[in-house]
C-alpha cells in the first residue's frame, strides 16, 4: 500500500508539472490533507528554546542544518534547548543513532509529530522548500539555509525549458519564501543570485539574507594529514592512488517513468580506465535527486560508488581533484584549494535551452573539457596547469569572491544571528 501511496503521488507530480487538471486537483487534495493535519497543532503553546531540523525533505541528515545543529550540542549556551530532526521512513533507521543524545527527538516526515513539532517549534532550520501546508506563527523563527550556491539558474531566473510552468514555480517559491526570517548565504554573490532567483525583492524580503558563509563548509577547515588517511581508508581508496571525485548534477529533461530523474552516463568508463592506467580511482556521486540504480561491479578498483555516502565533505576532503560539470558543488570544494576539472559534454545545449549559467567559462576556478579527449588529457597534466600562474591567481580571485565566508565559523556566526 506504501508502495502505491507514492506512485500515485509521483504521478499527480508530474502530471502537475505537464499542466494537467488531474495533477493540480490530486496535489490540491493532498495540500488541503496536510493543512488539515497542521491546524490541529496551530493553537498549541509555542516552545521557545525547541529547535527542528530536516534536510533534503527528510532524506539526509548532513549540509548547515546539520552542521547548525553539532555547533548548538556543542555550546553550554544552549544546553537548556531541545532539539527534532525530521527523517522520511525509508531513511529513518538510518539515522536512529542521532535521536541517542538525550536532548533530540526524532519524529517521521509528514507524520502527526511533524506537523506538530513545525506548529510549536520556535526555531526551524531546513536547506530546502517546506510544505506550504506549514504556516509559520507568529513567534516562530524559520532559517532556510539552502544547499549551494548557484552556477545554474535558479528559480524564477530559469527563462529556458523548465520542469514546472513559470506559474507553478513561482507559486511555490513565494509559499516558502513569505515565511522566511533568514535566509542564509555564503558571499555577496551568492546573496544577489538568491534574491533575484526567489524574488526578494519583488516580495520586499531581500533584509532576511544573512551572510555568515556556508555552515555546511566548517568541517573542510579540518584537513589534517590525519583526518585525510582515516576517511580515505573508511571509503577504501587504495594507498597511492589519486582519487577524482566526479559529481555530476542531474538533467531535468531526463525523468523516467514513475517520474524520478534519470542518469545517462556520459562518459566511456572503459576507455577512461584504460587512459588513465592504475594511477587513479573515481569516486562516483549522483545527485541526491537520482535513483541510479545502475551495477558499476564491473568498474570494479576503478570506480568507488559513493551515491549513498551522507557526508559529501569527507569526499571532499579525501579526493585529490574534483570532476563535475555545472553542480554547486566546485563552491565548496574549491575552499580546499585544489585541482577542478568542469566536464561539460553537453554546454551549449545546458547553458541556452535547459537551464542557464550564472557565470562565463572565464570566471570558473578550473578549465573546461566538451569531448572525452579533452578531459582525460587535463587530468594526466593537472599537476602542471593547476600549479601555473595563471590558474593559481585564477583560483585565489575565485575564492576572493566567492568562499571569503568560509573559515570555520559559519556555523557560530549563524547560532548568534538567529537563536535570541
Amino acid at each position: 500500500m506504501g508502495q502505491l501511496k507514492k506512485s500515485i503521488k509521483k504521478y499527480l507530480i508530474d502530471a502537475e508539472k505537464q499542466g494537467k487538471w488531474i495533477g493540480r486537483f490530486g496535489n490540491s487534495l493532498i495540500g488541503r490533507k496536510r493543512e488539515h493535519r497542521y491546524n490541529k497543532f496551530s493553537g498549541m503553546p509555542i516552545d521557545e528554546k525547541l529547535i527542528v531540523f530536516e534536510c533534503f525533505k527528510g532524506r539526509k541528515y548532513t549540509d548547515s542544518p546539520r552542521a547548525i545543529y553539532e555547533y548548538l550540542l556543542g555550546c553550554d549556551e544552549y544546553s537548556s534547548y531541545s532539539f527534532v530532526w525530521c527523517f522520511r521512513d525509508s531513511v529513518m533507521d538510518e539515522f536512529r543513532y542521532v535521536g541517542d543524545n538525550p536532548r533530540t527527538k526524532l519524529v517521521r516526515w509528514g507524520s502527526e509529530d511533524y506537523y506538530r513539532t513545525y506548529a510549536t517549534a520556535g526555531y526551524w532550520f531546513t536547506n530546502t522548500r517546506l510544505p506550504a501546508a506549514v504556516g509559520k506563527r507568529k513567534g516562530q523563527i524559520y532559517t532556510q539555509c539552502w544547499h549551494g550556491t548557484p552556477l545554474k539558474k535558479l528559480g524564477l531566473d530559469i527563462t529556458t525549458e523548465a520542469t514546472e510552468s513559470a506559474e507553478e514555480t513561482k507559486k511555490a517559491i513565494f509559499s516558502d519564501v513569505r515565511r522566511y526570517d533568514h535566509l542564509i548565504s555564503p558571499s555577496a554573490y551568492c546573496s544577489e543570485k538568491l534574491s533575484s532567483a526567489f524574488g526578494l525583492k519583488e516580495l520586499g524580503l531581500e533584509h532576511v539574507i544573512l551572510e555568515t558563509g556556508y555552515p555546511r563548509n566548517d568541517s573542510l577547515a579540518d584537513c589534517s594529514p590525519a583526518r585525510i588517511k582515516e576517511i580515505r581508508e573508511r571509503i577504501g581508496i587504495p594507498e597511492g592512488k589519486k582519487a577524482i571525485l566526479y559529481a555530476p548534477t542531474y538533467r531535468e529533461d531526463n525523468l523516467t517513468d514513475v517520474g524520478e530523474y534519470g542518469y545517462r552516463e556520459p562518459l566511456d568508463m572503459e576507455k577512461l580506465r584504460e587512459d588513465l592506467g592504475n594511477e587513479y580511482v573515481i569516486l562516483f556521486r549522483t545527485h541526491y535527486f537520482i535513483r541510479d540504480k545502475e551495477k558499476r561491479d564491473r568498474y570494479s578498483g576503478f570506480i568507488i560508488d559513493v551515491s549513498g555516502w551522507q557526508e559529501i565533505n569527507e569526499l571532499y576532503i579525501a579526493a585529490d581533484m574534483l570532476m563535475t560539470d555545472y553542480s554547486s558543488v566546485f563552491f565548496d570544494y574549491s575552499v580546499l584549494r585544489r585541482p577542478v576539472i568542469f566536464y561539460m559534454y553537453d554546454l551549449e545545449y545546458y547553458r541556452d535551452s535547459l537551464r542557464g549559467l550564472y557565470l562565463g567559462l572565464e570566471e570558473l576556478p578550473g578549465p573546461v573539457a566538451v569531448n572525452q579527449e579533452e578531459l582525460t588529457e587535463l587530468i594526466r597534466i593537472s599537476d602542471t596547469w593547476f600549479r601555473s600562474d595563471e590558474w593559481q591567481k585564477r583560483i585565489f580571485e575565485f575564492n576572493n569572491r566567492f568562499t571569503y565566508l568560509d573559515d570555520g565559523h559559519a556555523s557560530e556566526r549563524a547560532v548568534h544571528a538567529v537563536i535570541r
